[in-house]
């Protein structure tokens, strides 16, 4: 497998020289989120949204983007990444904006507690509850459910969580190089454990503070390909990325769904890496895979 370009490998090295060396020398959860405290913010202007508001949905933090194209706009419930234990409402903000700019949709981002403080099941529980208060809030309207890694995991537990407690009804799923095995067995994690932004070291870490009860990586609502049954569930659009250690459990899990009876488009990226989509201000082809990834969301939300 050939390596990332130029472009792309000064992308990666700038984001490792901006990330603490998590699973490593650097554990303790308070070190590691007074490391991102600590780190300048970059002044750049947020991409302008009509309506931009914190909610509290029955318990659960979410801010919502409307950028009021119809009145009757359909809604994306977004979980952020950041494997269970970092990120925020700010850190997938711009990320948000340019969803809403971009599909006409409301995008209601959600503040799910996080680990190691609040393990499984508290995140699925939250966007659950979210959830939940997005088709209370925006009752009639055509819900798609989307995030990114560990938030792509969230993405699809809530498929499952709305399938099994009926309801509410979900239009599609976006699940944008998603962080689903804990066991990290597969090949890609081999080949792309190192170098490429995304280590070994950190999903050690995550899934072992997300997951701190081992009888829990079997349960299907925390790690979904562990469910055998995946029938019934909305069509899904899954991204993967060629440089990601979460490569091969991506493309597996795309390939269970639709052998379930799930429709799925599916595009792979072969010289991305890890969290590609959010670098589209500097590459050319991140750019491009927002903007398909977003036309296939308004496609498949019906937006004019």
């Amino acid at each position: 497998m050939s390596g990332p370009s130029h472009e792309v490998q000064a992308v990666i090295d700038l984001a490792t020289a901006n990330f603490p060396p998590l699973g490593t020398e650097m554990t303790d959860i308070a070190e590691v989120r007074a490391f991102f405290a600590a780190r300048p913010r970059r002044a750049v202007p947020p991409l302008p949204v009509a309506r931009v508001r914190d909610e509290d949905a029955d318990g659960v933090p979410v801010r919502v983007y409307d950028q009021a194209i119809h009145e009757d706009a359909p809604v994306v419930l977004y979980c952020h990444g950041g494997g269970f234990v970092l990120c925020d409402l700010e850190s997938h903000d711009g990320f948000c904006r340019a969803m809403a700019d971009a599909t006409g949709a409301v995008v209601v981002s959600v503040d799910y507690r996080r680990a190691p403080e609040h393990p499984f099941p508290a995140a699925p529980e939250d966007a659950y509850t979210a959830l939940l208060w997005t088709a209370k809030t925006f009752p009639g309207r055509r819900i798609a459910v989307a995030g990114d890694s560990a938030g792509a995991n969230l993405a699809t537990v809530l498929t499952l969580t709305a399938r099994d407690r009926r309801g509410p009804c979900i239009a599609c799923q976006a699940l944008y190089y998603p962080m689903l095995e804990p066991s990290r067995s597969r090949p890609s994690h081999r080949e792309n454990g190192q170098g490429y932004f995304l280590t070994s070291d950190h999903l050690r870490w995550y899934w072992d503070s997300y997951l701190p009860d081992r009888a829990d990586r079997a349960d299907p609502y925390a790690a979904p390909p562990a469910r055998a049954d995946l029938s019934g569930l909305p069509p899904a659009y899954v991204v993967t990325a060629g440089l990601d250690p979460l490569r091969d459990e991506g493309l597996a899990y795309a390939a269970a769904l639709a052998a379930a009876g799930v429709p799925v488009e599916a595009h792979h990226y072969a010289g991305m890496f890890h969290g590609f989509l959010s670098m589209a201000a500097a590459l050319p082809e991140a750019a491009a895979a927002c903007e398909t990834a977003f036309t296939a969301l308004r496609r498949a939300l019906g937006v004019d």
